[in-house]
């Protein structure tokens, strides 16, 4: 799977976890340049808290558009370490 953005490859990883829809790339697979820590956080009730970044790409920004969880709750024990997207990112084989 590649999570793609602005024609740029993001994140690539044949071992993704989908939970809710979405694809959770391990955390090595992500392209570190194109991610900058958000001060967002949201609270899932069985997730947990979960961190976000911003994708850049060039000049452009797409604020908040990876999230993860650094401490999920046991219940998403398996997205541990994983980071998904939204916000236009899209996600293909």
């Amino acid at each position: 799977m590649k999570a793609i953005w602005n024609d740029t490859v993001l994140a690539e990883s044949d071992d993704t976890v989908v939970v809710e829809g979405n694809h959770y790339f391990p955390a090595a697979s992500l392209r570190e340049e194109y991610f900058r820590e958000s001060d967002h956080h949201s609270v899932c009730p069985w997730k947990g808290t979960a961190s976000y970044y911003d994708v850049v790409v060039g000049d452009a920004v797409n604020a908040q558009a990876a999230w993860y969880y650094p401490q999920p709750k046991d219940a998403a024990a398996q997205i541990a370490g994983r980071v998904a997207f939204w916000k236009g990112v899209r996600v293909a084989d």
